[in-house]
């Protein structure tokens, strides 16, 4: 009884976060140029297209590009450890680059990354990884017996 419980409730939190919403799910990912959505992280909002051009762009104080690490469209990362960026939620991939960049998240060549982001860089590569085909899975595939 118990474990049915536990999976029913996570089962519940899953489909509630699913609804907060991937805006790529929703038709944004068609016009690639799209200002997404403003962050509940306090992000502006964001542009897919010029999110794009940053993700592919070296950046100056590593001299790596995001896809670098973390694959064409963030959907291939070249080491597992790394996360899979393609169709993560926008607002968290906006909060977790804030935190490197202001120190409060700790991955030495994350912090390199994202210390001199802007806040309209870090919305533009929210958007863009959000719009990207979802690769990630949750539990509202659980299969429940």
């Amino acid at each position: 009884m118990t474990n049915t419980r536990l999976l029913l409730g996570a089962l519940a939190i899953a489909l509630l976060a699913a609804g907060c919403g991937n805006k790529a799910e929703e038709g944004h990912a068609a016009d690639a140029g799209h200002a997404a959505q403003s962050s509940s992280a306090g992000m502006p909002e964001g542009n897919i297209a010029a999110g794009e051009k940053l993700a592919t762009s070296k950046m100056e104080g590593t001299g790596q590009a995001c896809i670098d690490c973390h694959g064409k469209d963030g959907a291939a990362p070249v080491d597992p450890s790394y996360p899979v960026l393609a169709g993560q939620y926008q607002d968290y991939i906006a909060y977790t680059l804030q935190m490197y960049r202001d120190g409060r998240r700790q991955n030495v060549l994350m912090a390199s990354q994202a210390k001199n982001l802007t806040d309209q860089q870090i919305a533009d590569l929210s958007a863009y990884f959000a719009s990207r085909e979802r690769k990630l899975k949750d539990l509202s595939e659980a299969v429940v017996n």
